[in-house]
Parts: C-alpha cells; sequence; structure tokens
C-alpha cells in the first residue's frame, strides 16, 4: 500500500518521499488512516518500526487542513519531545503549523499555538503556573505510556487528563502491555482501534529509509551520542543547533523555534 493510498496529502507525501522514504511500514499502514478518520487507536509496538511518523505524518495533514484543531503529544522524555520535533520540522515543510514543544516554564505557551509536545512533569509544572492552557485540545497523543510509567509520571499523566476535554481524539503508543497501565488506558480510549506490530518488524524503518547522507532527515542519535550532544547545548546557550537548522530552513514553527530546543528563556527568530 502506498502513502497516498493511506490517504495523506500531496505535500506531506512530497516530504515524506524527499527524505527517501517511498513506502510505508507496517504500523504506518495500519495506523495513519485511522488517525486521518478520527479514531481513537491504541499500539503496541517496538521501538524502530516507523512508530513516531506513524502519527507525525497523518497529525500533520490534520492540522493543515482544521486551523481550530489543537494536539497535545504527550512524550515519556524531554529527549523524546526533541525527537518528535525533529520529525515536526521535516515532515511538515509544506504546511504551516505552529509549534511549542516544553523545556522550561521561564515564558508562556504561545496561545496560538497548535501542537504542544512535552513530558508530563514539565507540562504539569507550566499548567499549575498558569502559562498554559489545555482546555481547547482536540487531539491527545501518549508516546509511550509504559515508559511513562517506567519514568514514574503516571501520577503527572493523570493530572493532566483531569484537565483536557473529554471529547476528543485519543491516540496512545506502548511498547508493550502493562497491568499497571490499563486502568489509565480504560480512561482514556473510547472504544478503540488496537493494532499491535510483531516484534519481527522492529528493523523495518530504518531498513526501509535511505542511509543519513542521501537526505537531511536522520533519526536522533543512541543515547550516549544524544548526552554529549547535550553537553554541547549547555556550552552553547542551550541550543541545539541541529534542531534549530531544520526550523529555520523549514520555517516549521510560526517564526519561533521551540523553546524545549533552544533551551531556558531562548527565543530565536527566523530570518
Amino acid at each position: 500500500m502506498s502513502f497516498k493510498e493511506l490517504g495523506l496529502s500531496d505535500k506531506t507525501i512530497k516530504a515524506i518521499r524527499e527524505n527517501g522514504i517511498e513506502k510505508p511500514t507496517t504500523v504506518q499502514s495500519d495506523v495513519i488512516p485511522s488517525i486521518l478518520q478520527g479514531k481513537d487507536v491504541f499500539t503496541i509496538a517496538p521501538q524502530k518500526c516507523g512508530k513516531t511518523t506513524s502519527y507525525v505524518f497523518p497529525l500533520v495533514d490534520i492540522i493543515s487542513k482544521h486551523n481550530k484543531q489543537n494536539i497535545l503529544i504527550i512524550t515519556p522524555s524531554s529527549e523524546e519531545s526533541v525527537v518528535v520535533s525533529d520529525r515536526l520540522s521535516v515532515f511538515n515543510r509544506y504546511h504551516n503549523i505552529n509549534e511549542a514543544t516544553i523545556k522550561d516554564t521561564d515564558e508562556n505557551i504561545d496561545d496560538e499555538a497548535n501542537v504542544i509536545i512535552g513530558s508530563p512533569d514539565l507540562l504539569i509544572e507550566i499548567v499549575e503556573e498558569g502559562k498554559l492552557d489545555l482546555s481547547n485540545i482536540n487531539i491527545l497523543v501518549v508516546d509511550d505510556i509504559n515508559l511513562i510509567k517506567k519514568n514514574k509520571q503516571l501520577e503527572n499523566l493523570e493530572k493532566i487528563l483531569d484537565i483536557l476535554p473529554a471529547d476528543k481524539q485519543n491516540v496512545v503508543y506502548t511498547n508493550r502491555r502493562s497491568k499497571e497501565t490499563q486502568d489509565i488506558l480504560d480512561r482514556i480510549l473510547k472504544a478503540p482501534e488496537e493494532i499491535k506490530v510483531d516484534k519481527a518488524k522492529e528493523q523495518e524503518a530504518e531498513e526501509a529509509a535511505p542511509a543519513a547522507k542521501e537526505t537531511p532527515y536522520k533519526p536522533r542519535e543512541a543515547k550516549e551520542e544524544y548526552k554529549e550532544k547535550n553537553q554541547a547545548r549547555s556550552q552553547n546557550n542551550g541550543i541545539d543547533s541541529e534542531a534549530l537548522n531544520l526550523s529555520k530552513k523549514y520555517n516549521s514553527f510560526g517564526g519561533k523555534t521551540p523553546k524545549f530546543i533552544l533551551g531556558k528563556s531562548v527565543i530565536v527568530e527566523n530570518e
């Protein structure tokens, strides 16, 4: 099945193909149509199978077609929030999406943000300081609820659920089913489509993608390399130069790069 057959727009498909991706992975084929149709989705999928882009691709289309849609993406950690930001900054290059990614609480989040990305602890911190309103969220993505549990953030996730409207689309991912998360899953999801990707598909996305030198898009580094890069950011006023360059190149964030990527109180205007 092609990306066109899955229902993605020509603009999104153009960005996908320019980054060397010719055909969808199993999880993308299974998940993208359901998200585009507005269904609740629960996906059990391993790492490296195209999981993140399985929701980034359709969300790029949804927000570009419906200006009043507000999307909240909850990640297990700050590092994962950067991963999502990187993918959005590349694949929305032919759309106009305004995004706010949570790094710190020094500034109010742009009221016009269509996409908000953050870990549960940082989101709650900003909400409790009155700097973020989540009452108008239309689509919730939780990626990955089992890792959120592992990071001891389920309590903060439940606090966020207390704030969110009941009438919204919910998309939840996990790397494995867990008894400890079942109650909160039952609370989030409404008659979801359940999709399970076999672990044998774990390397599918990496094998389908071209080498990094052939495309401007590449996966984030391994944890050890990420730590080194994070140290470099600290020495450069907190700025992640790779993410900054992506944002400037594709003008992905409404004229500003996300605060998560830039660090504390650093806002850089696109030229």
